[in-house]
């Protein structure tokens, strides 16, 4: 592992261990450094085998050693103190000093919003609510190898925020705007700011890890504008880099790269350019050319200001408040990550980006969760240093609460079982379409046999009520045979018999049905009626709520029980 890398460990590591006030958890702090350097990536495997001893390193320190070594030499890796209101988001920081509050969401559109995405959505537009400002909706889209744009990903974005009531009122895409950054950089050339290094990637790194200074950094500024006009041309392993302080504590911030060649094709631009942003050179421009005054970032991304506040005190700007957020972790779904779904879903595991087992946006909306309880629940979350695991139990809950009194019941019997009907009247059930009020009812015709769920069937014996038709006793389980005993509602309340839902086992009596869920589908039958609610939300009833997404053949989105 080299030593610049090894320093990174180290400086995460303290970290980790001061905002928990423990040990730092190496597991930790290898997630950490993979995401906020995505380069190190490839020497993942060096990296993990070597990070634990420079933790432990760590580890033996004693606390207060940890934080004054962290505040010495990288203050800006500390948490911020102040007290969070127990209730709702925390106020904005010095919000009065300005005019008027502009915040951003800026995802990159390498994929549709995932439930991360939701909450930088939802939480930035209460922002803006509160304090009637104005939210961009702006696309950090200048990565096109790493993090590909998906072109059918901006519309998506747009499509989502509308379901989860966010009001987008501008919207702009970096891989419009390369002149401007053009402009910036030029700018910054001419000032001494910045200079062009043809240093092989390695080289430098093990130079800046030594806090050495290449020899390119020393280049003139007509020799450096001679050299960015090349990067346009012809230059191949050529960078822009911001001049900063190769002696800084932090290795990360010792000049950066702003900009490099990419040869490959933009989707959107295709190869009008070859020399693209980083994203921190590019977010900073933009945030304040766009006027943003407050960012809610990860506090993975704390560096980012770091190295962003060099281009800024260059061009003698004030820097944006900043809100640091952890990391949110679906309990169902795991941490989210839109490039391993993405490769996912190009390898056919998952059917599409809507697939009931995705953690998208669009997956939910198809199994008829409501934005209403999306957004309500990821409020519910607040702003929060701390790394959070939601349960989208938190979902289903709101999500009952405004679905149930329009949801229309049925019956959908999975993996039905034929059972025989001894002494069985012929006869036509009528179960309500809802329990409380006066839709009316469905009809169910009934011979002689019923289908139920196996799991359903209990001993001989044993006593059941069919729900809304009669009561029945187990007469055999092989074959599966029960004895109609009439209609006592009795058995029921005295607790003598299990309440059951069923269908009727004469041909045309129910339709194949096939129920998507998180888990995998399952087969079944289902009333006829329910084909009428296309696009619709139902309780299938013992088993859930679920989306009708086509009548024939019949399919289903669950949503949740």
């Amino acid at each position: 592992m080299e030593e610049e890398t090894r320093e990174l460990v180290r400086l995460y590591a303290l970290q980790n261990a001061v905002e928990h006030g423990a040990d730092a958890d190496p597991g930790a702090v290898i997630g950490t450094l993979m995401g906020e350097h995505p380069e190190l990536r490839e020497n993942a495997e060096k990296v993990s085998e070597e990070a634990p001893e420079v933790v432990a390193s760590v580890n033996a320190m004693q606390p207060d050693e940890r934080r004054a070594v962290l505040e010495d030499e990288a203050p800006e890796m500390l948490e911020d103190d102040e007290e969070e209101d127990d209730e709702g988001l925390p106020s904005l920081p010095a919000a009065d000093d300005y005019d008027e509050i502009v915040m951003r969401f800026a995802p990159n559109p390498n994929g549709p919003p995932t439930i991360g995405s939701a909450r930088g959505m939802v939480v930035n537009d209460e922002y803006v609510r509160e304090y009637d400002g104005t939210l961009v909706l702006r696309y950090d889209d200048t990565d096109p190898v790493n993090k590909r744009p998906l072109p059918d990903a901006y519309g998506w974005y747009e499509d989502d925020a509308e379901w989860l009531g966010v009001g987008i009122d501008e919207t702009y895409r970096a891989s419009d705007r390369l002149e401007t950054y053009y402009e910036h950089a030029r700018e910054l050339i001419e000032m001494g700011e910045a200079y062009v290094c043809d240093c092989p990637a390695e080289g430098f790194s093990e130079k800046k890890a030594e806090g050495v200074a290449c020899p390119h950094r020393d280049r003139g500024v007509d020799e450096n504008l001679a050299e960015w006009e090349r990067m346009h041309d012809d230059a191949t392993d050529t960078v822009l880099r911001i001049k900063t302080d190769m002696e800084h504590k932090n290795p990360a911030l010792r000049d950066w790269v702003a900009f490099r060649v990419v040869e490959e094709p933009h989707p959107l631009t295709g190869d009008d350019y070859r020399v693209w942003p980083m994203l921190d050179f590019q977010s900073a421009i933009d945030d304040r050319l766009l006027g943003t005054t407050h960012i809610i970032r990860g506090k993975d991304l704390r560096d980012s200001e770091g190295r962003q506040g060099y281009v800024y005190d260059a061009f003698g700007w004030d820097y944006p408040e900043v809100l640091h957020w952890g990391r949110i972790s679906v309990e169902e779904y795991g941490t989210l990550s839109t490039s391993s779904l993405a490769e996912k879903v190009t390898a056919g595991e998952y059917e599409g980006w809507d697939d009931p087992r995705v953690p998208t946006v669009r997956a939910l909306l198809r199994r008829g969760i409501r934005g209403e309880a999306l957004r309500e629940a990821l409020l519910e979350l607040g702003v929060s240093d701390a790394d959070v695991e939601f349960s989208m139990e938190h979902v289903y809950s709101a999500n009952r609460a405004l679905v149930d009194d329009e949801a229309n019941r049925y019956f959908f019997v999975r993996d039905p079982v034929r059972v025989e009907v001894e002494d069985a009247p012929e006869t036509v059930a009528h179960p309500p379409l809802h329990p409380d009020d006066d839709r009316g009812v469905r009809e169910l015709a009934v011979d002689d046999a019923v289908l139920l769920e196996a799991d359903d069937l209990p001993d001989d014996g044993e006593k059941l009520r069919f729900k809304s038709l009669y009561n029945v006793e187990v007469v055999s389980t092989d074959p599966p045979v029960v004895r109609h005993l009439g209609n006592d509602l009795s058995l029921v309340r005295d607790g003598d018999a299990s309440v059951v839902h069923w269908l009727p086992a004469d041909d045309g009596e129910t339709v194949d049905a096939t129920l998507r869920t998180p888990d995998g589908d399952e087969t079944g039958v289902v009333e006829p009626a329910a084909r009428d609610e296309l696009d619709d939300i139902v309780q299938f009833e013992r088993v859930g709520f679920a989306r009708v997404d086509s009548d024939d053949p019949f399919v289903a989105f669950f949503a949740h029980r």
